[in-house]
């Protein structure tokens, strides 16, 4: 088996709410870690001792207890946000890895508890402290492999489409930043309107003006039409 095959094997047994407490980003990167031996199976306080024993049976390791620097094992929660002190900042928005926040700018923000996978991830960033996570009556508190599954896929999903927002972006600027140097700086519209000046006296004092082919084809365009336009403004 591969090592990227190992990896994916552990990353479905990891719950997938993306929280970052195993000390990794998100659970592939984990079960990457887990996979080329540079982390342990008991990092995640989401999945718990549940989880360990899982890991431990896929690897053939030894069952520990979970480390406590990564946090504890608890009852699963779901955040909500205080509509009323709300400002419509869209920072938790940014923050939840798996698109459950939904509001607009300067509008108020709330949370769709079905999608909340608990990470805990939008409370920090609230400027307002207005998000609390609410641990869920038992009968909620599982976190079945369905829902991880699902939650899986959103956050790959919201991955996606920031890559792509940020590609669309990128390719935005670098459209803009062609079009500004395909047009004169101010200082070349200057010698361009005084060349095409110096070659109206030159017209006017029985002398050809001087050629413009040596220059470039968008140069010679501008001063064309300066000559045009004065000679347009002769005949009036």
């Amino acid at each position: 088996m591969t090592e990227r095959m190992l990896a994916e094997q552990i990353d479905a047994l990891l719950p997938q709410t993306q929280c970052a407490k195993c000390g990794y980003s998100a659970c592939m990167p984990y079960a990457e870690a887990i996979a080329a031996g540079e982390a342990d199976i008991n990092q995640c306080p989401p999945g718990g001792e549940a989880l360990i024993r899982k890991l431990a049976r896929l690897l053939r390791r030894e069952e520990k207890r979970l480390n406590p620097v990564n946090g504890a094992e608890r009852r699963r929660t779901v955040a909500r946000i205080d509509e009323a002190r709300c400002i419509g900042c869209t920072l938790c928005i940014r923050a939840c890895p798996v698109d459950a926040i939904v509001g607009a700018a300067r509008c108020m923000h709330t949370v769709i508890a079905e999608l909340c996978t608990g990470c805990d991830l939008c409370v920090p960033p609230c400027p307002v402290d207005c998000i609390a996570m609410l641990p869920l009556p038992d009968a909620q508190a599982p976190w079945t492999q369905d829902m991880a599954g699902a939650a899986r896929a959103r956050f790959r999903f919201r991955r996606l489409r920031l890559e792509r927002d940020l590609a669309e972006r990128a390719e935005r600027l670098a459209r803009k930043a062609q079009e500004k140097r395909l047009q004169p700086m101010p200082e070349a519209k200057k010698a361009i309107i005084l060349a095409a000046l110096e070659r109206a006296k030159a017209r006017k004092a029985g002398v050809a003006p001087r050629s413009t082919d040596e220059l470039p084809s968008q140069v010679r365009a501008e001063i064309a039409a300066v000559d045009a336009h004065h000679a347009a403004a002769k005949k009036r």
